[in-house]
């Protein structure tokens, strides 16, 4: 069985769920339109650029959970899911994740987004396991605060390792699938990497090494 790893964002879905959950809430009321659109922006624009300042975006992405209880986030979580991310989910996507499962294949997502935009696609997707940095719960309310070490770029690596420790799997004959130059760290640890409908960056360095790309928009 070997260990099938997919970036989520611009990777498994044609959008960025981070992104889109920004302006989701902006749309809905749920935060201040003028403020928290531009940060939202801004952050954004840092990521593709590669120059993320990833602990001052989980506080402000993190900064709203407080404010709603759990199950008050759900049902509007349970909204986006169906307003925002059914429309971008990628057919070539779910016939690539299809294969590794037929396979035999153990399915896991590792993500920059935090868990609890990232954790009900992933069920979404049928995956057996997603790695993304948490949101931290004290009595069953959000504090705002992040748990570990963010999973982003090198921290990606280092979730994985945790992860790996704890379970049957390996990096020997794995793949990893993703977009961004950010995720160089971990595409140089697996065995198999690919990148899919790449930055620009990242493009020319797989052409520079010969990894395979994958267009997993085209129709």
């Amino acid at each position: 069985m070997a260990l099938a790893i997919f970036d989520l964002d611009n990777t498994l879905i044609g959008d960025d769920s981070d992104y889109l959950w920004g302006e989701y809430l902006v749309a809905e009321g749920l935060v201040d339109e003028s403020e928290y659109r531009q940060r939202n922006e801004e952050f954004y624009q840092d990521y593709k650029a590669a120059r993320l300042d990833i602990d001052a975006y989980l506080r402000f992405a993190m900064s709203p959970l407080p404010e709603r209880t759990p199950a008050q986030w759900k049902g509007i979580h349970d909204k986006f899911l169906t307003q925002a991310i059914h429309p971008v989910l990628l057919p070539k996507a779910l016939d690539l994740i299809e294969k590794h499962r037929t396979r035999g294949d153990y399915l896991l997502i590792i993500t920059a987004t935090n868990g609890f935009i990232t954790r009900p696609i992933a069920e979404l997707l049928q995956v057996d396991e997603i790695l993304a940095t948490d949101p931290e719960l004290v009595d069953g309310h959000y504090t705002g605060r992040y748990l570990g070490t963010p999973c982003f770029g090198e921290g990606k690596v280092t979730n994985l390792e945790q992860w790996l420790q704890g379970s049957p799997h390996s990096l020997q004959e794995s793949y990893f699938y993703s977009d961004s130059i950010n995720d160089l760290p971990l595409l140089e640890r697996v065995s198999h990497p690919v990148a899919v409908n790449p930055d620009p960056r990242l493009q020319a360095l797989a052409e520079e090494r010969d990894w395979p790309v994958m267009d997993l928009r085209d129709a």
